[in-house]
């Protein structure tokens, strides 16, 4: 926890708690669903829950707003995002059911009510229903893109257009080359926030609808 608070000092109280609750959540779930690695479990707010807080330097989301987590998996990017957000709705989706039931789970014992959790993949969902796509891990940014950005409304209200904002490491600039033409994007390192070495080839990319 100590970390979150280095980076996040103004937490409040509802926020802290639900974050503190995480540790031992995700401990339990992982013992029945295999979640996150077992050598990485003991690294989930340093490189899990962190990693998914990385989306607010790129961002603040406003109020009202609706934003869809793609691929979620145990609820990453979109459940610590959540709680650092509580006024944006949270749509978390994953093609894997019991993925969705740890999700759903646990945003009900935090008592989440910004969460909607969904066991469907995107290519099955109709739009356009949202500001911003998110996503940890997932696929490659072309498909992601295809996936997400034609279920983005055109109505503006952040200090960036609607888009993908996608959270990558290895060899990005490839990915980012193969979108389609006159795609327009930034490229955030996330050393730029978090001074660990865990983050120095880590990104944020964003892409504009």
């Amino acid at each position: 926890m100590d970390i979150i608070k280095k980076y996040f000092p103004n937490l409040d109280k509802t926020q802290l708690s639900r974050f503190e609750q995480l540790g031992p959540l995700y401990q339990d779930w992982n013992q029945k669903i295999n979640l996150i690695s077992r050598k990485d479990i003991e690294f989930l707010y340093d490189h899990h829950i962190l990693h998914s807080l990385a989306i607010s330097g790129v961002l603040t989301f406003k109020p009202g707003a609706a934003v869809l987590d793609i691929g979620t998996g145990g609820g990453f990017p979109g459940i610590p995002l959540a709680i650092l957000f509580p006024e944006t709705q949270f749509t978390l989706i994953d093609g894997t059911g019991k993925k969705i039931m740890v999700v759903q789970d646990i945003a009900s014992q935090l008592q989440l009510e910004n969460v909607t959790a969904q066991h469907v993949r995107a290519e099955e969902l109709k739009g356009p229903n949202f500001d911003f796509v998110v996503s940890r891990a997932v696929a490659e940014l072309p498909l992601l893109a295809a996936w997400g950005l034609r279920l983005i409304k055109n109505k503006q209200q952040h200090a960036i257009p609607n888009g993908l904002i996608a959270l990558k490491g290895g060899n990005v600039k490839q990915e980012i080359k193969a979108l389609p033409r006159g795609s327009y994007t930034e490229l955030y390192p996330l050393s730029d926030f978090f001074k660990e070495a865990y983050y120095e080839e880590k990104f944020a990319v964003y892409v504009q609808a």
